[in-house]
């Protein structure tokens, strides 16, 4: 799995989010993106992290991040993970696997002593031109916004 890394160029991709529209990464050409993958539509630590990005969505917006939620969830699940906690963000509903592959988050994990694969829990931060300028690895849920801002 090669993931993607700050200087990298992210490849085109288009998915659907939770409405079933279709999403693509030129249609935020000219602005930048914060594009977060969790692992599954509310589960604790998926709830926190969306939740902290809500709360702090004005002060992304005011640096210019439009944000983007990322799991293999289906639209169904996003639809009702984003009603239940009134997300101002889309959430791809990844099925596929097209965007988690683009940017390298799917492989091995371990979790209580058991591997297997799923999503790892990154953030990438896109510029304007659609290249990576940061990548945050160890994602704290409960204060994701601060690690975004405080760049």
């Amino acid at each position: 799995m090669k993931t993607l890394k700050a200087g990298d160029t992210v490849p085109n991709f288009t998915v659907t989010d939770q409405d079933g529209n279709k999403v693509s990464l030129s249609d935020y050409k000219g602005q930048k993106l914060v594009v977060f993958f969790y692992p599954r539509a509310n589960t604790p630590g998926c709830t926190a992290e969306a939740c902290n990005l809500r709360d702090n969505y004005k002060e992304l917006q005011e640096e210019g991040y439009a944000l983007l939620g990322v799991s293999a969830d289906t639209e169904r699940k996003q639809k009702n993970f984003q009603d239940k906690y009134d997300f101002p963000f889309p959430l791809l509903a990844d099925t596929e696997k097209e965007v988690i592959n683009a940017f390298g988050v799917w492989g091995p994990k371990k979790f209580m002593g058991r591997e297997y694969d799923g999503i790892h829990r990154k953030t990438f931060l896109v510029d304007e031109s659609g290249k990576v300028e940061r990548v945050i690895d160890k994602v704290k849920t409960k204060d994701h916004a601060a690690q975004i801002l405080n760049s």
